[in-house]
């Protein structure tokens, strides 16, 4: 099994942003998502859109969008992109009281755009906890992760959640 490296440190193992220079432009785009559980009182509030704060999931989605747009400013190394799509989508599932968040973003460039769409899922989600929290504390924020990428040099992937994430993959 090949080992990969770390792209972030250089040969002292300091941290630095990987120069991305001599890569191609290509068009990239990453979908990932993660999911928030909470108490029936505070999912038929956002799913009846009668919670005091307001339209939760349209709050939640304009912040995963500037959430994704902001990447670069939040994770230290990431470089700033010129993301060409950003879609922020709700799943409400009324049975296991959960929310899922779904982010889709894309660009053409030299790298990018899997943390966009993973900050995106994660800000959308921390928003409706801070929207819903006074109705339910005890929520619950799980699940997130890459769902799939295409584009640049290490081409398409795809999640396979039955793999351990102990395992190698690209």
């Amino acid at each position: 099994m090949d080992k990969k490296e770390l792209t972030h440190f250089n040969e002292a193992g300091e941290a630095h942003m990987v120069d991305v220079h001599e890569k191609e432009d290509t068009y990239r785009v990453a979908k990932a998502c993660g999911e928030i559980k909470m108490n029936e009182d505070a999912f038929n509030a956002v799913a009846n859109g009668s919670a005091k704060k307001g339209d939760v999931l349209g709050i939640a989605r304009i912040a995963g969008i500037m959430g994704a747009k902001n990447n670069s400013m939040l994770i230290p190394l990431c470089h700033p992109i010129a993301m060409t799509k950003c879609d922020v989508d709700f799943e409400l599932d009324e049975d296991n009281k959960t929310i899922t968040a779904i982010c889709i973003t894309a660009c053409v460039g030299k790298t990018g755009v899997e943390m966009e769409a993973l900050t995106g899922v994660s800000t959308a989600l921390l928003t409706i906890y801070d929207m819903c929290k006074a109705v339910c504390r005890s929520m619950e924020i799980k699940n997130i992760h890459l769902l799939e990428k295409a584009g640049g040099k290490s081409g398409h992937y795809v999640a396979d959640r039955n793999t351990d994430v102990n395992s190698s993959d690209n």
